[in-house]
């Protein structure tokens, strides 16, 4: 009995230790959760704090915002066109017959003028022809005087006198014909140049498609480009331009434009010009690659702060105040400069448009504008206003 009841005392104690401890978890469990509501809660106001900061107004109120007049303003737009700079005269020089270089006159470089030799070639048999050209010339002559004597006496025919007449004309072709052909055997420039690389030698036989050398006036270069058909009004005759190249990379060549075509490319849309670059000291060669720079200037653009534009998979967007109303409008751009842009469509000058504060706005939310509006003109360009 004694035992048993020590056994059912030590049962009953331990029970009554393990009731306790179950209150004193539940106490602690039921304080903990309490706490961590509590800090929940004061998380959540916290956050709510600050969302409330940048999260749209709700319940009727009104967004600050920086607004802008758009404005109309001068567009200057720069094309860069690709051009070939060619000499203002240029040929390669070739004979006109088949015959032997006996002289070369020239050095390759050199700079020569209009008419001055450049090569001869070996004239004896033509000489010799010329020789035999001009003694038939005299015996026809002579012949010819004597029968126009005897014609006047009626000794002579007026039908032999017009035979003897037609062979005198024909000997006078033959020496034409000998002293062209003379001439020839002396190559001449055409025009003052420089002479390029010698292609012949001294004895060569040299026929009418033998490239001698070549010869091209580069005092003035000649630059072939196209532009847009939309610059037509813009490039003509005496317009001045700017080029550069590779080769002279820190110097700028100043020229004008000669000549334009009188049509337009049905295939590229573009417009051929041709224009002159002076080159006195001869660092601009043919065959050159060039970039010229044709500016186009615009009047009465309309332009708009390009910190009011949205983007928004792939159009453009921007608010435009209307009665204290945000008021969604699809715009389409068109040239952009530094802060400002081009509105092709979708705006028009005096309008108040939303610069700032963009970012927590909808389509149709009320708006309080935080600092006036610049007035229309204010500005040589529409620029975002300083942060």
């Amino acid at each position: 009995m004694k035992g048993q009841i020590r056994s059912g005392g030590r049962f009953e104690l331990s029970t009554q230790n393990m009731s306790t401890t179950r209150h004193l978890s539940t106490a602690r469990l039921t304080a903990a959760t309490g706490g961590l509501a509590a800090l929940v809660m004061l998380l959540a106001g916290c956050g709510g704090d600050r969302d409330a900061g940048n999260a749209t107004p709700r319940g009727g109120g009104a967004a600050p915002v920086l607004t802008e007049i758009v404005s109309l303003g001068v567009v200057t737009e720069e094309y860069v066109a690709l051009a070939t700079a060619r000499a203002n005269e240029a040929i390669d020089v070739t004979p006109r017959i088949s015959s032997v270089v006996s002289e070369i006159r020239f050095e390759e470089g050199q700079t020569v003028e209009a008419g001055e030799v450049l090569v001869e070639l070996d004239s004896r048999e033509i000489r010799a022809d010329l020789d035999l050209a001009e003694a038939n010339l005299r015996e026809r002559r002579s012949r010819y005087g004597r029968l126009e004597t005897l014609a006047a006496s009626q000794v002579v025919s007026e039908v032999e006198l017009e035979e003897i007449q037609a062979q005198l004309q024909v000997a006078e072709a033959q020496v034409n014909s000998a002293r062209a052909r003379l001439e020839d055997t002396v190559i001449r420039a055409p025009f003052s140049g420089t002479v390029g690389l010698r292609r012949i030698s001294v004895g060569g036989l040299v026929q009418p498609n033998t490239i001698i050398t070549t010869l091209d006036d580069i005092g003035v270069m000649k630059l072939e480009f196209s532009v847009p058909e939309e610059y037509l009004a813009v490039v003509n005759e005496g317009l001045e331009i700017e080029a550069s190249g590779a080769a002279w990379p820190n110097r700028i060549f100043s020229g004008a434009v000669i000549s334009v075509d009188s049509r337009v490319d049905p295939m590229t849309r573009s417009l051929a010009v041709v224009a002159e670059l002076p080159n006195e000291d001869g660092d601009l060669k043919p065959g050159m690659f060039l970039q010229v720079v044709i500016a186009r200037r615009r009047e009465d653009v309309v332009l708009a702060a390009e910190a009011a534009l949205v983007p928004r998979q792939g159009r453009q967007f921007v608010f435009v105040i209307d009665q204290g109303r945000a008021l969604e409008r699809e715009v389409k751009l068109g040239t952009r400069t530094p802060g400002a842009v081009e509105i092709v469509t979708g705006l028009e000058a005096g309008e108040e448009i939303v610069t700032q504060g963009v970012q927590r706005l909808r389509d149709g939310l009320p708006v309080r504008v935080a600092d006036a509006p610049a007035s229309p003109g204010a500005r040589g360009a529409a620029a975002g206003p300083s942060q």
